[in-house]
C-alpha cells in the first residue's frame, strides 16, 4: 500500500501548527505575567504613597 505524498505534507503541517500554537501560548503567558507584575508594582507604589500621605496628615 502506497501512501500519497500529500498525506505526509498534511501530517507535517499539523505538527508544525501544533508546535507554533504551543510556542505562541508560552510567549503570551510570559508577556501577560510581566504586564501583571508591572501593574502590581504600580499599585504597591500608589498604596505606599497613600500610606505616607495619611501618616503625614496624622502627624500635623
Amino acid at each position: 500500500m502506497v501512501i500519497p505524498i500529500w498525506v505526509y505534507f498534511v501530517g507535517a503541517g499539523i505538527l508544525i501548527s501544533a508546535f507554533m500554537a504551543i510556542r505562541t501560548g508560552k510567549e503570551e503567558r510570559k508577556q501577560e505575567m510581566e504586564s501583571i507584575e508591572r501593574e502590581g508594582e504600580i499599585y504597591m507604589k500608589r498604596l505606599e504613597r497613600e500610606k505616607e500621605k495619611r501618616e503625614g496628615s496624622l502627624e500635623a
